[in-house]
């Protein structure tokens, strides 16, 4: 990459592309190879693959997976979940599966929530918590269907549930005394953490400066191409610590600096990262899940790739531009399209709502597109 004498080195836009991408690994067919061994290389690479609730296609979460692992099974992810035990479940900017072995760089987290709880939870009493930590030691791994003995609530919140126990296991899960160990759907089945694990003793947490470290490690691997905003979204409040340690590298020429052209945002780049841009993506075609990674930060997203996507399921129908669950379409480096789609389990169909187009599309963008389509719909019905 040329470099400004004195200055950080300039970027184009379609360099700055090509590096996310590969970063992602969105620029081949199957980057973490294939069978179950797969899934949890995903989730380590990327370091985080997010939960969501819609239902409207198949669960981002594994459609995030599938995107980068062509013959990618739901049973893949159970498996590194509660046979291997590779990925756990815990809050990043959103609930996510990540890798178990990054487990003490969240404990801090779990302690200060102990220590005060959200608001959510203050209704659970120190007795509420003990007494669904007592039955899973006592009974072993359960459901929130498993505890039929509660004394049914009117809901304070249309996501809550009326039983008071869901509350108490929610919060000893934040708290880190319990992990989910196994997920049907969006059925959470809770172990004690330690047991999960196996642990004699659980690992050490990490310090600030290490969880810091670990961020922007994070980032740096699944970016490429980093900025202030990127390694802490939706969490404003860690850019100190990330500035520092971005400082610290700075001064060790293990990062340099990077002027973005067309924007005035402060980006960085391990140089290795800029002497080996990848080249130009190939023909590759991903219908990407609105809370794909390379998605879910859409000031970024825009920069890029020049497209501001639009989640638009909170959205009045009448406002919406495309659709309630638009999925943005790959093609290479570009967004081509824009599908709002949704599966007609009845009849095992996938139905288009709507199509919507991104720039000047082509006879052999549609064929394409609908080739990719042909594909998400045998992954959708299991076919």
């Amino acid at each position: 990459m040329p470099k400004r004498p004195g200055g950080p080195a300039s970027l184009t836009r379609a360099d700055a592309r090509h590096i996310w991408l590969h970063a992602q690994g969105l620029d081949v067919s199957a980057p973490f190879g294939t069978g179950a061994a797969a899934t949890p290389a995903a989730v380590r690479h990327l370091g985080y693959v997010q939960i969501d609730t819609i239902a409207v296609i198949e669960r981002c979460h594994h459609h995030i997976l599938w995107t980068r692992i062509p013959d990618y099974r739901r049973e893949h992810l159970q498996q590194a979940q509660s046979v291997d035990k590779q990925v756990f479940e815990y809050w990043t900017h959103a609930l996510s599966y990540v890798p178990s072995e990054d487990f003490r760089f969240f404990m801090p987290a779990m302690k200060r929530h102990k220590a005060a709880p959200k608001t959510w939870f203050g209704m659970v009493t120190p007795a509420d918590l003990r007494k669904v930590i007592k039955r899973i030691r006592d009974d072993g791994p359960l459901t929130i269907r498993d505890i039929d003995d509660d004394v049914l609530v009117d809901k304070h919140h249309p996501w809550a549930s009326r039983k008071p126990s869901k509350r108490a296991l929610q919060r000893a899960f934040y708290d880190g005394d319990l992990t989910i160990g196994a997920r049907a759907g969006m059925l959470k089945t809770y172990e004690l953490t330690s047991r999960h694990f196996g642990w004699d003793k659980p690992p050490r947490p990490a310090t600030d400066r290490q969880i810091a470290d670990h961020q922007l490690d994070r980032a740096l691997r699944s970016q490429g191409l980093v900025s202030l905003e990127s390694v802490c979204h939706l969490e404003p409040s860690r850019k100190p610590a990330i500035r520092a340690a971005i400082e610290a590298r700075l001064r060790r020429k293990t990062l340099v600096a990077v002027a973005l052209a067309g924007s005035k945002t402060e980006h960085w780049a391990q140089p290795e990262t800029l002497e080996q841009t990848p080249a130009q993506a190939g023909p590759t075609v991903h219908l990407l899940s609105p809370f794909d990674p390379l998605v879910i930060q859409r000031k970024r997203l825009a920069l890029f790739f020049g497209y501001d996507h639009r989640f638009e399921a909170y959205v009045p129908k009448a406002k919406r531009l495309f659709g309630y669950f638009a999925l943005p379409v790959l093609i290479g480096d570009r967004v081509a399209a824009v599908l709002d789609l949704k599966a007609d389990r009845a009849s095992g169909t996938l139905l288009v709502q709507q199509w919507s187009g991104v720039g000047a599309g082509s006879a052999a963008d549609k064929a394409a597109i609908e080739a990719a389509l042909d594909r998400f719909s045998a992954f959708q019905f299991a076919r």
